[in-house]
């Protein structure tokens, strides 16, 4: 008998309880990187892949397979829920998420009707079958949050600066916060949907967060990614929340109603931790670039961030963001043998 899912690694860390072992696993372990993902998305494109209940499956559970991490990531894109509501988007290779109408006035709000189970059967559908195929590793939802949301929805596309998106935040007060709450409900929606179909947790991510000053986030975001974690609050499932370049945010996401706050591999983990307090697990963080170094190299970093994370309530590694398309597998695999072998010093 396998062990159930709620007393995996990976939930118990989240959970800041004792774990055998550290739990290991990797954003964006489903991709390109992988060349059975290549194989399978030939000819495919992305969104089209990521309405295929079949190959969802298969692409999610290609790196359970492959490494033996600790968890499955669902696989799909930030921009999935919106396309799946009528918003004309598509994602271009080499650019990413293309809106063909940006959104500019309170008309625009009504491209914005709620999500159900019935805009996205296949994501439902998808998950199912990987639940009854992953056994005692845990799946892990996964939604963008209404800030990185809008700024795509705002900006056309992806933008470095997000010009447009804090025009609009600081301008027109009233209709960013009209926007944010419409997305916050289709994110909400978007992630009860995989954990009410079996997800054991769920990660709101939020890739242009950083790009915000502390008193900007809490006053015009925080509320809203609250609501969108606040969705799935009465479904037992641990909630992380991931930004990049939020070091100075991570208190904040913590208390945004995450039970565990993803770092970037700016800040030690041990230093993260300090700040966001010690009812929230971390996790992460190694810097993304080293999977391309030695393996003695590699293996040193891996070493030094199991050690930071041991000072921590709870500890998940991860990358410090998503693994690089250039990635040799190798070198993930590598790391998941050294976390998995690892034992935290005497205290």
């Amino acid at each position: 008998m396998t062990q159930p899912p709620s007393d995996a690694p990976l939930l118990r860390a989240c959970r800041r309880q004792p774990t055998d072992r550290v739990p290991v696993w990797f954003m964006r372990q489903a991709g390109r990187s992988l060349p059975e993902y290549r194989r399978v998305r030939e000819g495919i494109s992305m969104l089209d892949s990521c309405r295929r209940p079949d190959l969802v499956t298969e692409i999610t559970l290609q790196p359970v397979r492959r490494y033996g991490v600790d968890a499955a990531i669902f696989y799909s894109d930030i921009v999935v829920p919106l396309k799946a509501i009528g918003v004309d988007l598509d994602i271009v290779p080499g650019v990413g998420p293309v809106v063909a109408q940006p959104f500019a006035s309170a008309a625009d709000l009504d491209r914005l009707p709620d999500l159900t189970v019935d805009d996205v059967p296949y994501v439902d559908e998808a998950v199912r079958l990987l639940v009854a195929e992953l056994g005692d590793t845990p799946l892990i939802g996964f939604a963008g949050a209404p800030f990185t949301l809008a700024s795509y929805l705002v900006e056309g596309g992806p933008s470095k600066g997000h010009e447009r998106t804090k025009a609009l935040m600081h301008g027109d007060p009233q209709l960013w916060h009209a926007l944010l709450s419409r997305l916050a409900a289709i994110t909400g929606a978007f992630l009860r949907v995989q954990a009410q179909a079996g997800a054991s947790a769920v990660q709101l991510f939020d890739s242009w967060v950083g790009s915000l000053p502390l008193a900007d986030y809490l006053t015009h975001v925080q509320p809203h990614s609250a609501a969108a974690l606040a969705a799935v609050a009465d479904l037992d499932v641990p909630r992380i929340h991931f930004g990049v370049g939020t070091g100075e945010l991570l208190a904040a996401m913590g208390e945004a109603g995450a039970d565990v706050v993803g770092v970037d591999f700016r800040v030690p983990l041990d230093e993260a931790s300090r700040r966001i307090g010690p009812d929230r697990a971390v996790q992460g963080n190694l810097d993304p670039a080293l999977l391309s170094v030695p393996p003695e190299v590699l293996e040193r970093h891996v070493l030094r961030t199991l050690e930071a994370g041991s000072r921590t309530p709870g500890h998940v590694f991860n990358l410090g963001h998503g693994v690089p398309p250039g990635t040799d597998p190798a070198a993930l695999q590598r790391v998941v043998d050294v976390v998995h072998a690892w034992t935290p010093p005497a205290s």
